[in-house]
């Protein structure tokens, strides 16, 4: 396992439930702005991790669940997502601006 994705699982651990956060923040946040989709290949490798990575909680930049697909369940992200309190609208988070975790300010 790369020290990147043990870098994104770091951050993605400290995501509190109820919240999320996008693949290109968590990108930004660890210097390499231009790896989003990096950082999406450490959600898809996540099931490898030791300890549990909540990659339910990181979405795209308008909130779309678009890793939904890599989960065994393809209703398990949102069926998480809703368990900790978020509202979902065709694949989307509702209110996503105030639910968003921004790693930059949230890890100052």
């Amino acid at each position: 396992m790369s020290d990147f994705f043990k870098q994104v699982y770091e951050v993605v651990k400290l995501i509190p439930p109820g919240r999320v956060t996008s693949y290109g923040a968590i990108a930004k946040y660890l210097g390499s702005p231009g790896a989003s989709r990096m950082v999406g290949w450490a959600m898809n490798a996540c099931h490898s991790h030791n300890d549990f990575v909540p990659a339910h909680r990181v979405v795209n930049r308008n909130g779309l669940l678009t890793g939904k697909h890599h989960f065994d369940n393809p209703n398990a992200m949102q069926e998480l997502l809703e368990a900790e309190g978020l509202k979902l609208n065709k694949d989307q988070i509702v209110d996503f601006k105030e639910k968003f975790w921004d790693p930059e300010i949230e890890l100052q």
